[in-house]
């Protein structure tokens, strides 16, 4: 038996690799499937198996392209009822591959439909070796039940027991291989730490002590954050079937006028994947600003519009590769063109651009103690604000300013701010498109403003992965 890990950063997803000596399975891949073809070339073994514990939310499963290049057989709940072919899996199922035995446990309660995979190696033992489970627990956490919110309480209910009565019942020394890790809003404070024991999470995880099911159940109900739009997408995609890659807009690259000409006759949308600074020397009119150095897909699942094609600037044309691969992996499939030259050939054309001021944390510490009126709208989320922030700073979460720009006056100068500038860069585009005409972004945020001794540190902006069971 050998197993073998990928991470996707930003988003944190976990995947894995299950093979014996000539086949092997491969376990919620991602969409951008090569990863896992030369993996299993490089170990001489053929993929023959695909296995997903769940319709994955947060980002488009790799499934169909991966079927797609080698031939195997997907492997789903039959509760999901998705419309690609596959192999129906229910409670008690077994999947033979060659030493290996994979049982099926239902496990619903992050998902209705969850499967985890209990994985025996018989030319060893009889025992668990490890279990891959999903989203239905993590290192130092359990998945969130809230991403159907009619059906929470019922799904908590379900989580409750899939923890206690099935996974709980696993010896202590078996592993836990989860489908994420620490940054992923899948969960509420996941661990760095990729795997864990069963014994391990059973002392240490703050959500498995809550022992009584009704207090369980309300911890995982309140107070939970905020889901991007995405993740009311992904899962559906996840079960029709997602488009293969190789079927998707190829990324044209521009000039400057046939750019602004796709712009002007397409209704498309222009996101700026550069850094903040880039961003707010020059930029095309209305564009979105998304940092590539952030959590560029979580972002552009959020906020991004899906009924229009996409006009990209990046830093150059592998900064813009790189920028249309992470946003496929959130499922924003429509990006068409890229503007070759970037900004410069823009301005050199004569083209209209606008700038944002970048305001250092010194001059936004003046600016609060000075009478002239403005504006100081914090985006970052409640739990950040609530634990440190500016007196006088207006919380609107930066996903909200697309509907909440109006509870601001748009006559103000108005200051933005986050933990570090990328995310206030995004809330300044959004203010521009909704007709606010004096807006600064705070570069360094909260992080460099409470650095100048000007606030006290941000818990959740210095470790946004730490608990969140309880107050301390």
């Amino acid at each position: 038996m050998l197993l073998k890990h990928f991470f996707v950063e930003k988003i944190a997803h976990s995947s894995y690799i299950l093979a014996g000596s000539k086949s092997c399975a491969v376990i919620d891949p991602q969409r951008d499937v090569e990863v896992y073809i030369q993996a299993a070339r490089a170990q001489g073994v053929k993929i023959t198996h695909i296995l997903q514990t769940h319709l994955h939310a947060d980002f488009i499963s790799g499934h169909m392209d991966l079927a797609a290049r080698t031939g195997a057989e997907i492997y789903v709940a039959k509760s999901a009822k998705c419309a690609f072919e596959h192999v129906s899996l229910v409670e008690g199922d077994v999947i033979e591959l060659e030493d290996m035995r994979l049982q099926v446990l239902e496990s619903p309660g992050h998902t209705p439909e969850h499967l985890s995979y209990v994985v025996v190696d018989t030319s060893r033992s009889e025992s668990p070796v490890g279990v891959f489970v999903g989203d239905t627990l993590f290192v130092g956490d359990v998945g969130r039940p809230d991403l159907f919110p009619d059906m929470a309480q019922e799904l908590a209910a379900k989580l409750y027991h899939s923890l206690h009565d099935k996974l709980l019942k696993l010896p202590d020394f078996c592993e836990v291989y989860p489908a994420h890790g620490a940054g992923s809003l899948c969960g509420r404070a996941m661990g760095a730490k990729q795997m864990s024991t069963i014994g391990y999470e059973r002392k240490f995880n703050e959500a498995l002590q809550i022992q009584d099911k009704a207090e369980f159940i309300t911890s995982l109900t309140e107070n939970m954050p905020p889901a991007p739009d995405h993740f009311s997408r992904c899962s559906d995609i996840n079960r029709k079937g997602p488009r293969l890659i190789d079927d998707l807009p190829a990324l044209e690259e521009l000039d400057a006028k046939p750019f602004k000409k796709r712009l002007a006759e397409s209704d498309a949308l222009v996101l700026d994947a550069r850094s903040y600074l880039a961003f707010g020397s020059q930029h095309i009119p209305d564009s979105w600003h998304l940092d590539l150095n952030g959590n560029f897909p979580t972002f552009a699942g959020w906020v991004l519009p899906t009924d229009k094609d996409i006009l990209l600037v990046a830093e150059d044309y592998q900064k813009a590769l790189e920028a249309n691969r992470w946003v496929r992996r959130v499922g924003v499939d429509r990006i068409v063109g890229y503007l070759d030259a970037g900004i410069p050939g823009w301005a050199v054309e004569g083209f209209p651009s606008r700038a944002v001021s970048q305001i250092s944390v010194e001059d936004l510490h003046a600016r609060m103690s000075d009478a002239q009126a403005f504006q100081l709208v914090d985006v970052r989320a409640p739990r950040e604000f609530d634990d440190s922030h500016i007196d006088g700073a207006v919380n609107i979460p930066v996903a909200d300013l697309r509907t909440r720009s109006n509870e601001l006056d748009n006559s103000l100068p108005t200051w933005v701010i986050c933990s570090s500038g990328n995310r206030s860069s995004l809330g300044a585009s959004i203010l521009l498109q909704h007709g606010f005409a004096d807006v600064a972004n705070v570069a360094g945020g909260m992080t460099g403003y409470s650095a100048a001794g000007y606030a006290k540190q941000c818990r959740a902006c210095e470790n946004p992965h730490g608990s969140r069971y309880h107050a301390g």
